[in-house]
């Protein structure tokens, strides 16, 4: 059964007082789910995050929540009366408060104020640390108060701005991996705004790619990467290389590898250039392959490791061997396109040739 609807953008636009830095934005969130505004610096991730908080006003189109109207231009419903959690990323801890008083600083007046605190230390696995200051503990163990803090009222929605981003690698791998738990066990919707795609597969349900300040997909994280709908995304998400092909008709392309088939149509005029993506994955090792490619980099990643590779024809690719595969930068290797999420674009300005082969 679906979850009901929480969060709903509609035709939003918001910014700086004049300055609209986000634009046409369409998004929701279900109930339980934990969504993600994902890009590279100044796209309009956190802008958008600001409008929902409502620190930002909106310059069109409206923010709900719960089915109510929380923003629209000339209405912005005080932050404090939207029952909205915010996670910052410099955790905004009380220092002179213990890290019990800081859980139940949003809860002075419950009357379990207590047993709440409690509740919550164990679920951010802090029991025992609740007399202690923020001074006292290491990063990830503030990080988890300030999340125990903002969860503590039982927010309708929990908003977290790049909450790992002042973290060790190691620390937040681990960190977005506990994120997410809690809040499962919660049952606490939530978005996170981060650049870190790492982090945001690891945590979220659905994740929003900006680039600057539209949207670009709203989607899962299996299909961002799988079933990209524009260039942006497919070069934004994951790893991989654009080669050049023609359309054969709607079901092959003719490449440099061959004649490759995915699993769809493919739009467009039989002969008209299409640019194919092709992620390290969708490259299989393969000895008695005619094709060929040559080493130029390596990087030993545990169970796989990734290869640079060279086309004779010059074009780069990436390829991920099981590490037992040992190539030296020089070797040449054969390969194989094994890729049935095959995805590609109309390449920009092309027309169909005549010499495509129906």
């Amino acid at each position: 059964m679906s979850q009901p609807l929480l969060l709903k953008l509609h035709n939003l636009a918001c910014g700086y007082q004049n300055q609209r830095v986000v634009q046409d934005l369409h998004l929701h969130l279900n109930v339980g789910d934990i969504g993600c505004l994902l890009g590279s610096s100044g796209c309009g991730k956190t802008t958008t995050l600001r409008a929902i908080a409502g620190f930002e006003p909106v310059h069109a189109g409206e923010i709900r929540l719960g089915g109510e109207v929380i923003s629209r231009p000339g209405f912005t419903l005080a932050p404090e009366k939207r029952r909205i959690g915010m996670v910052f990323q410099d955790y905004a801890l009380f220092p002179h408060l213990t890290v019990a008083q800081n859980i139940g600083f949003g809860i002075r007046r419950h009357p379990r104020q207590a047993t709440v605190v409690d509740e919550l230390l164990e679920l951010v696995n802090l029991s025992g640390l609740g007399k202690r200051y923020p001074h006292e503990l290491s990063g990830g163990q503030q990080q988890r108060v300030a999340l125990a803090r903002a969860l503590a009222p039982e927010p309708q929605l929990l908003l977290l701005d790049e909450p790992f981003s002042n973290l060790d690698v190691e620390l937040r791998k681990r960190l977005s991996h506990e994120v997410r738990s809690i809040l499962k066990a919660r049952g606490t919707s939530a978005i996170l705004v981060t650049h870190d795609q790492e982090e945001a597969f690891a945590v979220s349900d659905h994740i929003g790619v900006f680039k600057e300040g539209r949207l670009e997909q709203w989607d899962t994280p299996y299909n961002l990467y799988h079933e990209p709908l524009t260039p942006y995304v497919a070069s934004f998400i994951g790893q991989g290389y654009f080669i050049r092909g023609q359309l054969l008709d709607h079901e092959s392309i003719s490449t440099e590898l061959g004649v490759l088939r995915g699993n769809r149509a493919y739009p467009g005029a039989p002969g008209s250039a299409v640019d194919v993506l092709l992620r390290p994955d969708d490259i299989v090792h393969a000895p008695g392959s005619p094709l060929k490619a040559r080493v130029t980099g390596r990087t030993f990643q545990g169970a796989s490791t990734l290869y640079s590779l060279q086309l004779a024809t010059g074009s780069p690719l990436e390829a991920l061997f099981p590490s037992h595969i040992d190539r030296m930068p020089g070797d040449e290797v054969g390969i194989r396109v094994e890729a049935e999420h095959l995805v590609a674009f109309a390449t920009a300005g092309s027309v169909a040739t005549h010499s495509a082969k129906l």
